[in-house]
């Protein structure tokens, strides 16, 4: 595969690494360490193989038709989005609310500021509107070469200088089934909810991957835009053992802390207690910097999908379609959800476990319709046969909404049916 070519089919997948190591990471593999050891490592690897034929489908769509998901959601009937569109909306103002919190902690703890959570929640998000109005997609793939890259360099170096300090039961990585009660049960859907991340990503990606295409010029093959998918999927499955690592290393046994700029000293703490205090700034600019850009992927994510949906109701998707005719839309999705996730935050900006694991748990629900609606895309006639996956990746994608609605109708019986 020639150099150049490679390089200009690279990006998508780095901004999927930006949406994915975020509140996953930071907070939920690593109060899952601190509580349970690396009992949950199954769990995690388990919740990041289901999930991987729905969220490969994205590219591997765009690559095939030069389309979006959506397009694909479209051709199946108004009724598939009509389904994604209260999905979306049904989640987005939870899920943004949620990776704002943490990253005004991280600003609040990390520059040492005085601010309140309000106001630091407000000028992250006005931040994020100016990055978006100067740039949007290229702006979006210069930042994530960068954060991505020094975040899993110095998470990495911290992991392996933590491994010495596992010990005891924090080393166990078989779950006791036994002591597991509800509200663990719970904190498990909420975890998986955002392993790797949300199945809403694959829509997103499969618009970066076109915005990605428009940028350069040059129409990714299926192996380059899947060898991209990988390399950021994989990423982030081997960041999040790190967190999990990190957590059980240096806080099991250590209650994590209920409010955001607390949590947000523990997580610092992770990495000074292995690497040294003198790291403390610049892992606090690392954590900072990756949770800012989980925050301007979200906050353009659901508006420029919700902007395409409009579209789509409209008219077909073409493969040359200029992103100018849904910048309107694109815009006042993106005022919705800022003002909608700050009200939210208005009201529950004492309580991070509360807001994450809202946000994460209502993620675990939709996940089974939208892996039903991307496999039912992935196989539909526009695709090329040559696109299409094979019958391992087929069933694994069979396998993965069997199980995922299986969890899914597990937990809400166990949450409002049983006893």
């Amino acid at each position: 595969m020639p150099e150049r070519r490679l390089s200009q089919a690279l990006g998508p997948g780095l901004l999927f690494a930006g949406a994915a190591v975020g509140v996953s990471h930071l907070v939920q593999s690593t109060r899952a360490g601190a509580v349970f050891g690396l009992s949950l490592v199954g769990f995690i690897l388990l919740a990041n193989l289901i999930k991987y034929p729905p969220f490969s489908f994205g590219p591997r769509y765009a690559a095939a038709t030069g389309t979006s998901l959506l397009e694909g959601y479209r051709r199946q009937g108004r009724w598939a989005l009509v389904l994604y569109g209260i999905l979306t909306l049904g989640t987005m103002f939870t899920v943004q609310a949620a990776v704002t919190l943490v990253t005004a902690a991280l600003a609040k703890v990390a520059l040492g500021l005085s601010a309140s959570m309000i106001s630091l929640s407000v000028i992250l998000t006005l931040l994020c509107g100016v990055i978006l109005r100067g740039g949007q997609y290229p702006g979006l793939d210069r930042i994530m070469k960068v954060v991505v890259a020094v975040l899993t360099l110095t998470t990495v170096s911290a992991t392996l200088l933590a491994l010495p300090k596992l010990s005891g039961p924090a080393l166990s990585v078989v779950p006791d089934f036994s002591g597991m009660d509800r509200r663990t049960l719970f904190f498990l859907a909420a975890l998986i909810g955002w392993m790797p991340s949300a199945i809403d990503v694959s829509i997103w990606h499969s618009l970066w991957t076109l915005a990605r295409r428009r940028q350069t010029g040059h129409a990714p093959s299926l192996r380059e835009s899947m060898l991209d998918f990988n390399i950021g999927y994989i990423g982030t499955a081997i960041l999040a053992f790190c967190f999990v690592i990190l957590g059980s290393a240096v806080m099991y046994g250590e209650t994590p802390a209920p409010s955001a700029p607390q949590f947000a000293g523990q997580i610092l703490q992770l990495y000074t207690a292995t690497l040294g205090e003198w790291a403390r700034p610049i892992i606090g600019t690392c954590a900072l910097a990756v949770m800012f850009s989980t925050t301007l992927t979200v906050i353009d994510g659901f508006p420029r999908a919700l902007a395409t949906l409009v579209s789509r109701f409209q008219t077909a998707e073409s493969p040359d379609e200029a992103p100018t005719e849904t910048r309107k839309s694109y815009w006042f999705f993106v005022i919705l959800l800022a003002v909608g996730s700050l009200a939210i935050l208005r009201y529950t900006i004492g309580s991070l476990k509360f807001l994450v694991d809202l946000a994460t748990t209502l993620s675990f629900l939709t996940a089974p319709l939208l892996s039903t609606l991307n496999h039912r895309a992935i196989l539909s006639p526009e695709v090329p046969e040559s696109f299409r996956p094979g019958p391992k990746l087929v069933l694994s994608s069979q396998i993965s909404i069997a199980l995922q609605a299986a969890f899914a109708l597990w937990f809400l019986w166990l949450r409002f049916l049983a006893g």
